[in-house]
């Protein structure tokens, strides 16, 4: 673990190397309002949206950089800690090293969640003149993070190793960030930088033993975080097992945030981003094409329950945080799980092809295309968006 000198200093140098202006410093940290333009907060949640999207069309394949490297949690924990944030947003001594404050904060107050938080209300921007100069100062350094989490993401995942600012970026991240443990706190230094798009390609290489294995982990990755949306995210609150497990509350996007979960099933299966069929290096191409009937079948029931559960998802009551116990949030969780079925019958039969040189051949295919086209591709655009935001936050203070 490096000390709090050294961290800084990383950090410091982060920000000139990547060409970014600190939004911080120990003078103008205080509760003053910010002199900043409406129209800049407008665009910087429009900015949020974007980058939101981009990240909830990631979540089926948290598995790799995101998991190993704590990103998940560092820029995604829900609920936002609210509490703790206020007092946090009120506490200039506590800010005044924020690039630092960043990597050793619990989880809670930061992400796209604590960004949320800050810039909107029921739904809305927030007005300019409730915005203090601690919250912007806050806002840049925690959008900052972001855009570094995600550029790590991408640069793990790049076999090709294509952007060399980016792989930079990485190489720091994982240097200078530390591990989360299960109550979203810092805990013990990260892993150092791998590249996970190398090992998913080259089965025995990493964390994979066959291409198979890799192929299934495909299927792995969407049942993960199908059953999350449907017993945690949509469940919890409709359940009312806990009310305020409501994601993007203050923005009104949960709705939105659950069916772009879907749609990142749709496009790991389907080959490519925004894929309205699958491609033909794709796994469910694969399954409808192998010659078997029964992995056909299944293939086609995990087409028709993957429409269906994004169908039941655009048509819940909005917004989530107000109708979470609409009823038709029910009949949007009963479409998941049996999208969840249909893809646990579907990996089952594929386990029947352990061995099968053949298979394994396509299987290769299959895992390429979906490291560069799906994965990367996905990273890629979000880091170029989180960059994005990072700059339109930048531009909300004159």
């Amino acid at each position: 673990m490096k000390t709090k000198n050294l961290l800084t200093m990383a950090a410091m140098a982060a920000v000139m190397m990547t060409g970014f202006a600190s939004c911080s410093s120990d003078d103008d940290a205080d509760n003053n309002v910010v002199n900043g333009s409406q129209a800049a907060i407008d665009q910087a949640c429009k900015d949020w949206k974007t980058a939101r999207a981009n990240w909830e069309n990631t979540e089926a394949f948290l598995f790799g950089a995101a998991d190993v490297y704590s990103i998940d949690p560092h820029t995604d924990t829900w609920p936002v800690a609210a509490n703790d944030l206020a007092d946090v947003l009120r506490d200039a001594k506590a800010m005044s090293n924020l690039d630092n404050f960043i990597k050793t904060a619990n989880s809670g107050i930061l992400g796209y969640h604590g960004l949320e938080y800050v810039l909107f209300r029921q739904g809305q921007p927030r007005n300019i003149d409730q915005i203090t100069t601690l919250e912007y100062d806050y806002i840049c350094a925690v959008a900052k993070d972001l855009y570094n989490a995600t550029a790590t993401l991408e640069a793990c995942w790049d076999s090709k190793e294509s952007n060399v600012e980016r792989q930079r970026i990485a190489k720091e991240y994982v240097a200078t960030h530390l591990a989360i443990d299960d109550d979203g706190n810092q805990e013990g230094a990260l892993d150092g930088f791998q590249n996970f798009g190398k090992a998913f390609k080259n089965p025995g290489t990493g964390d994979w033993d066959t291409a198979l294995d890799a192929t299934l982990e495909i299927i792995s990755g969407c049942q993960d975080i199908i059953g999350e949306v449907g017993d945690s995210k949509i469940g919890l609150p409709y359940s009312h097992a806990d009310v305020n497990y409501i994601e993007s509350p203050y923005a009104y996007n949960s709705i939105t945030d659950f069916y772009d979960n879907i749609v990142s099933c749709k496009n790991a299966l389907y080959g490519s981003i925004n894929a309205t069929t699958p491609n033909a290096q794709s796994l469910i191409y694969f399954c409808l094409n192998a010659g078997n009937a029964t992995l056909a079948a299944q293939a086609k029931t995990v087409q028709a329950k993957l429409d269906q559960a994004l169908a039941k998802i655009k048509a819940m009551k909005a917004p989530f945080a107000l109708y979470y116990s609409d009823a038709s949030c029910g009949v949007a969780t009963d479409a998941l799980e049996e999208l969840d079925d249909a893809l646990g019958e579907l990996a089952e039969t594929l386990k029947g092809y352990a061995g099968n040189e053949t298979v394994e051949k396509q299987c290769q295919v299959i895992n390429e295309n979906y490291v560069d086209n799906v994965v990367v591709a996905t990273y890629r655009l979000l880091a170029d968006n989180a960059q994005k935001l990072y700059q339109s936050i930048v531009k909300i203070k004159i």
